[in-house]
């Protein structure tokens, strides 16, 4: 999918819900079985004490007033007192990263996953909605299905021959374990915590994806008993039997159910699996490769709305009259094909960030251009996955049925198409696109509400072994000054221009240090779980209304940097709030925003055209700047 030995434009920052961002950098790819760098990776550092929590501060400059920064300052100034309380939780976070490989990763897949009881959809597991497909019938959606199965068992034939690219930055190899994740896994609810369990480790590696069509799911192995995978044309005569066999029988929704609350669907969860038929059925979906789900079509709707309607259906399914029952949300991989052309993936944010995702896209698509007709051999009828519906489990998938409605109809979707350009114009004035676009959003925020916020990006920290992410904040002291200059009529262009420069500059380095492991909020969050962990009192640094306003993301945001014309989509981190993820191609943006209908003070389709007036404006900024100056 990548040339062998070429430079490339790969993400190394993770895509992730809550905490998200795919960031391309120039990284190299070379070829090498990826499994034996992984033990010369370096170990995340726990970040200097003094210098996370001045940098802490600083963060909280543009958030805060005076009065409540003077109160912080008095509190960071207690936590840092020598031999103080400060002192002794860094300390047991240093022992902590000596004595495990990676002192934040199973810290982090708890706290940010594992234990979040929100429901998956929406909440947690991006979306991403490919570009419409020209088909608009069955025949046309079991082709194209049976393309992108093909071409997801070649990149796991990369994955089981340890044969997949790693990854360079810098010169440096970049973790790849997360690659190794994404296949044959699956989260199982708990009643207080969650599990993800893989079944690609192991002596009986699966054989067999899921496919779900009108709700009701069905085995079918892609592999021929000599181990070689399915032809393209095999697949497609195995899913026609599928789609034939699904039209008869009970539509109780089943799928549904994981949609749930995750306290709720665990409870449903052990009432399912009580009968041994249901507990065959579900290991069968919890083990498969990954899932697809055949779609019946979308409500029709106006071509303005239609992609922010696919972006919708990519992470909700469009509610229980259409096809959230036709999901398995727990399952780490589900690809979504629609008979009416809408097709993309929906994905289990826990085992893995958006660059696994992203490159695993980008391999499907380029596959399906080059696949090939080739001999038939018939093969037997997939099995059709039994589901006993007692009563209580009936009741349910109803009450699933109700909840899923509400919050499909809560979340406000808008992906706006940004046509005027993409990352060539910041770069002809030597901006980095991320940063650029970054700034726009904050302009877009700051005259919608006259005041900045809190603002996520996340960076990825895999230059260290089993990194995961840490954040970007791109709210700062230069970005405030920016917005502020770009209101100000009385402020000359060449000002505007610089502190602009400046906001970009402040938002690369800070770039630059959260992927070396020296950004601040990883830090924090460490310490916070030491000290629950040793059973002391919450430091009061964590209880002060600044931690909060700090942790507070109204704008929550990612760039999703697929080769693909794609774009990727996830719910806001906070009830009034923004989910902004953003595809800077060559010459024009795609852009999702999300946020909640329920919120008075919020409005995808509004915040949508102030992103497009910021990017117009700080074009027109540059040019007009640029020309005074010929």
């Amino acid at each position: 999918i990548y040339p062998i030995v070429a430079t490339t434009r790969v993400s190394i920052l993770g895509l992730v819900k809550p905490y998200h961002l795919v960031k391309p950098v120039s990284v190299t790819i070379l070829p090498e079985r990826s499994s034996h760098h992984q033990d010369n990776l370096p170990k995340l550092p726990v970040p200097p004490l003094r210098q996370t929590f001045e940098r802490y501060l600083l963060m909280l400059e543009p958030l805060l007033s005076e009065e409540e920064l003077d109160h912080t300052r008095k509190l960071v100034k207690e936590f840092l007192i020598p031999g103080g309380v400060g002192d002794r939780l860094q300390r047991s976070l240093e022992r902590r990263a000596s004595n495990k490989g990676n002192w934040l990763t199973e810290w982090w897949m708890q706290s940010a996953y594992l234990d979040s009881r929100m429901p998956v959809a929406v909440y947690s597991s991006p979306g991403v909605a490919l570009p419409r497909m020209t088909f608009q019938d069955r025949q046309g959606q079991m082709r194209f299905a049976a393309k992108l199965i093909a071409g997801v068992l070649d990149f796991k034939k990369m994955i089981d021959s340890e044969t997949l690219p790693i990854e360079y930055l810098g010169g440096k190899p970049l973790c790849m374990d997360q690659y190794y994740q994404i296949l044959s896994s699956c989260r199982i609810p708990g009643p207080k915590r969650d599990t993800v369990v893989n079944h690609a480790v192991g002596k009986v590696a699966p054989t067999h994806i899921t496919v779900v069509h009108n709700f009701q799911f069905f085995v079918l192995d892609v592999y021929n008993s000599d181990g070689s995978p399915l032809t393209v044309d095999q697949i497609y005569m195995q899913l026609e039997k599928v789609w034939n066999s699904s039209l008869q029988s009970n539509k109780e929704p089943i799928g549904i159910l994981t949609s749930q609350h995750r306290n709720t669907w665990g409870k449903a969860y052990n009432n399912l699996i009580k009968d041994k038929t249901n507990k065959e059925s579900v290991r069968a979906i919890q083990k498969s490769i990954f899932t697809v789900c055949l779609d019946a079509p979308m409500p029709q709707m106006s071509e303005q709305r239609y992609q922010s309607r696919v972006a919708a259906q990519m992470l909700h399914g469009g509610g229980s009259r259409w096809n959230s029952g036709n999901r398995w949300f727990d399952k780490t991989l589900q690809f979504i094909v629609g008979e009416d052309g809408t097709c993309g993936l929906v994905y289990e944010h826990a085992p893995a960030e958006g660059p696994p995702i992203v490159f695993l896209v980008d391999h499907v698509v380029e596959y399906m251009m080059e696949v090939v007709r080739t001999p038939m051999t018939p093969l037997p009828m997939p099995p059709k996955l039994r589901f006993n519906i007692t009563p209580e489990v009936k009741k349910d998938i109803e009450s699933a049925k109700q909840n899923m409605n509400i919050m499909s109809h809560d979340l406000d979707v808008n992906v706006v198409f940004f046509s005027d350009y993409g990352r060539n114009v910041p770069r002809a004035h030597k901006l980095s696109p991320d940063a650029f676009i970054q700034m726009a959003l904050q302009l877009a925020y700051f005259r919608m509400y006259k005041m900045c916020c809190s603002t996520y990006e996340s960076a990825s920290l895999r230059m260290f072994a089993l990194g995961r992410t840490d954040t970007i904040r791109s709210c700062s002291n230069e970005s405030l000054n920016f917005v502020q200059a770009m209101e100000d009529p009385a402020k000359p262009n060449a000002e505007k221009v610089f502190l602009l420069d400046k906001a970009c500059q402040a938002h690369r380095e800070y770039t630059h240090m959260a992927i070396h492991g020296q950004a601040i909020d990883r830090h924090l969050l460490g310490l916070k779980l030491q000290a629950i962990e040793e059973l002391t009192s919450m430091p009061e640094i964590f209880m002060d209304t600044a931690y909060a306003v700090a942790e507070h993301f109204h704008l929550s945001t990612s760039q999703a940097g697929a080769k693909t014309d794609c774009v990727m989509c996830f719910g806001p981190m906070v009830p009034d709030g923004y989910g902004v993820c953003y595809n800077p191609m060559t010459d024009h943006i795609n852009i999702a925003i999300t946020a909640f209908n329920s919120c008075e003070e919020t409005h995808a389709a509004n915040f949508g055209r102030g992103v497009k007036k910021a990017l117009r404006d700080m074009r027109s900024l540059l040019e007009e700047t640029a020309n005074a100056k010929q």
